[in-house]
């Protein structure tokens, strides 16, 4: 495991330091979650949580809650939360995130607001002064639209690619729409963004998540920093 990695389950571990049994968790999606769901896992199977079930933010994420054997549950089932973990693909001062990078942005945005504390976790790279520095935006458009959509972003400022697989077609999310990659460069001001993405038809969904994130739990070379959402 190299350095990177090694931060990101430093961080995921310490997240579920934060879980109790009886809980019921929102499992976020990509590589860093994966080692928080891992760790679920682990402790269930030792028995030092007991009681625990789980919402998997895609298929990817439901697959692996399963086979480390962590119970699942659906919104038909419950529709609060009490903890969701996830990762994030960009961090900002205040606790402002790009998330989407695995293609799970629009489930993950149901999980965070539907629980009651959503606590983020990432290795130092992803911190940014501002959004936008190191990652574009993606943002999940209904197929119908797509190039209506692209127009509409770039009239905001971005330069947007639709995501593709190598050398084949558009990639679809779980909820089977289209991903545009949206280059919006340092965005000054991520809310105004925010708020226009989410007036448009077409676009299902965008990456900002904004007033979301009760805790950051960051692992770094020092160490291990949590810093909490300013109220």
């Amino acid at each position: 495991m190299n350095k990177s990695e090694e931060l990101k389950r430093l961080a995921a571990v310490a997240a579920v330091e934060e879980i109790k049994s009886g809980m019921t968790l929102g499992l976020g999606t990509g590589s860093t979650a994966n080692y928080a769901i891992e760790e679920i896992g682990k402790r269930i199977a030792a028995g030092m949580l007991s009681d625990i079930h789980g919402i998997p933010s895609s298929v990817r994420t439901e697959n692996l809650a399963r086979a480390v054997g962590i119970p699942l549950l659906t919104f038909d089932d419950c529709q609060t939360l009490d903890l969701t973990i996830d990762g994030a693909d960009e961090i900002d001062p205040l606790l402002r995130l790009i998330k989407g990078g695995g293609g799970a942005l629009l489930r993950e945005k149901v999980l965070a607001q539907a629980s009651a504390r959503f606590i983020v976790i990432a290795d130092e790279s992803k911190i940014s002064d501002a959004l936008g520095e190191k990652w574009a935006l993606p943002v999940e458009v209904v197929p119908f639209a797509w190039k209506a959509e692209v127009r509409f972003i770039e009239t905001l400022g971005a330069k947007t690619k639709l995501r593709v697989s190598a050398g084949g077609p558009p990639i679809l999310t779980d909820q089977r729409n289209f991903l545009l990659d949206c280059d919006f460069g340092r965005m000054n001001n991520p809310d105004e963004i925010a708020a226009r993405l989410s007036s448009r038809a077409g676009i299902v969904e965008h990456g900002l998540f904004i007033g979301l994130a009760s805790q950051a739990i960051i692992a770094g070379t020092d160490g291990i920093r949590r810093i909490e959402a300013k109220v």
